[in-house]
């Protein structure tokens, strides 16, 4: 396993969230994409489009913290505990299906692993004990 990064969840705000992190911690961001960007985004509402799929803060020191939001049209709900993910950057393949197995087992899979559009192997699960993970591994770097 390379590292393990904080995934976030925000209710329409995380670019406000994200910007605001910025500020006080410093860092770049290495990813800022809107829901509009992506395959089929053209097709959802208006204020949906402009949201944040996805966003990634690289601070100085190794960590970095992504985080999405949550769109009530998607049929998505923040509630306790969803509005984090542990997500574990892989070594390979190989490893996000040994991981992905392993946290899995006697919770439940949100996402099977597969080969996804931004170009990574990546699951989503709930292990037995209702933590959320994210196996991830950049199919860019093999």
């Amino acid at each position: 396993m390379l590292h393990l990064d904080p995934y976030l969840n925000f209710p329409g705000t995380t670019e406000e969230v994200m910007i605001f992190y910025q500020s006080v911690l410093g860092g770049q961001f290495a990813i800022f994409q809107r829901y509009k960007d992506t395959p089929g985004g053209e097709k959802m509402n208006e204020s949906d489009q402009e949201k944040m799929l996805h966003i990634s803060l690289k601070l100085e020191n190794g960590i970095t913290i992504m985080a999405t939001d949550f769109l009530e049209s998607m049929g998505q709900q923040l509630e306790p505990g969803n509005n984090f993910h542990l997500c574990i950057q892989a070594e390979s393949e190989k490893e996000v299906d040994k991981l992905f197995a392993a946290l899995s087992a006697g919770g439940s899979v949100e996402m099977p692993v597969n080969k996804t559009f931004w170009g990574a192997y990546f699951g989503m699960c709930r292990d037995k004990y209702g933590i959320q993970w994210m196996i991830n591994f950049d199919l860019n770097k093999k």
